[in-house]
């Protein structure tokens, strides 16, 4: 069986090929899948796209007609898919529901670090030769109270490590882990209180239309003046203009995110020496105390090896007509138990 793979990486590309363990035949196309790029896969009945790919439904019946059967996302996110179409049209839809909750914890983490430590600013500083420590002053974040918002396996993973830096832990999601209690101490509160209370929050759901704007200028009221917001989920999880604006009166003291609300088209590319168009992202950027990274969180050995390997496995399903436990073609409610835990439909409390 021959596959096509839309947005493929360079870096991505050698652990693609040694997952490829029937020796099967694999094209690469460098452009994000839309109804421009469709046709290039005539010709291949299974195709994998990424976060950056249109998977509307104009595209999936574009798809369809040209003999399209399989889709596999490489990633866990599945909402720039049109799952019901995919449905309708018989065409089978996997991700990654499970491929590293360290990669994206351990970089919200290093978000959580470099912000309070001032590292980026103290780095600049010391390439200028500058050896003062006026402006890096930081906090210790033992007895620190971290909210964690949708405790599936990246949040729970965050949960057990901020659990050793000595910290207190708040939770808010639909679905309570027991397990996440006895072990750290985690509490589970309204997200009101959550917001309340923290000191740093972080998100950690998938972006569904409950979830859409959760953080707004109305949540973002009621948390602590200087509060530490990371968000390593969606980028559509956070307004972002209204984030500006909790920057800007400082309600919001630090901010660290590796998603942006509007990145489709602007992450993944390179736009050294040209104009940045989007306004609002260059406006974020002009503050010295908001990280922001490319969408990278993923990016370590062995979560690429693991999406690649669930992905062929996944198509090794379809080749042998059996079911993928990661397909998701027919997980249309998102409270199905039968839905990865991190597809959770959190809602506002």
């Amino acid at each position: 069986m021959n596959i096509l793979f839309f947005s493929a990486k360079d870096y991505e590309i050698p652990y693609l090929q040694a997952a490829n363990k029937t020796n099967r035949q694999l094209k690469y196309v460098r452009e994000p899948l839309s109804l421009e790029t469709a046709s290039k896969a005539i010709g291949f009945e299974t195709i994998s796209i990424f976060i950056s790919d249109d998977g509307s439904a104009p595209v999936l019946e574009a798809l369809f007609a040209i003999g399209v059967r399989f889709i596999a996302i490489r990633a866990v996110g599945y909402e720039h898919v049109d799952i019901k179409k995919a449905g309708e049209l018989g065409i089978s839809v996997v991700n990654v529901p499970d491929y590293s909750p360290f990669a994206i914890a351990e970089h919200a983490i290093a978000l959580m670090m470099a912000l309070n430590r001032n590292l980026v600013v103290a780095d600049k500083q010391v390439h200028q030769q500058n050896f003062t420590t006026d402006k890096l002053i930081g906090f210790d974040l033992k007895n620190k109270t971290i909210g964690i918002i949708g405790t599936g396996k990246i949040g729970s993973t965050l949960a057990k490590i901020m659990h050793g830096f000595g910290c207190k832990l708040l939770g808010y999601d639909i679905q309570h882990h027991k397990v996440l209690t006895e072990l750290y101490g985690l509490e589970y509160v309204s997200l009101e209180e959550l917001c309340n209370q923290s000191d740093i929050i972080s998100v950690h759901t998938c972006l569904t239309p409950e979830t859409k704007y959760m953080v707004n200028a109305s949540l973002i009221k009621k948390m602590k003046k200087g509060v530490m917001l990371i968000n390593t989920s969606r980028g559509g999880c956070i307004k972002t203009t209204d984030l500006l604006q909790g920057l800007e009166t400082g309600q919001i003291g630090y901010f660290g995110a590796d998603v942006y609300e509007q990145e489709k088209g602007i992450f993944f590319n390179d736009f050294t020496g040209k104009e940045l168009k989007d306004d609002v992202l260059k406006k974020l950027l002009t503050f010295e105390n908001v990280l922001i990274t490319p969408h990278q969180a993923f990016a370590t050995r062995e979560a690429l090896t693991n999406i690649a390997e669930t992905t062929f496995e996944s198509i090794q399903c379809w080749e042998e007509g059996r079911r993928s436990p990661c397909t998701l073609t027919k997980i249309i409610n998102l409270e199905d138990t039968s839905a990865p835990i991190e597809a959770a439909n959190l809602t506002h409390a």
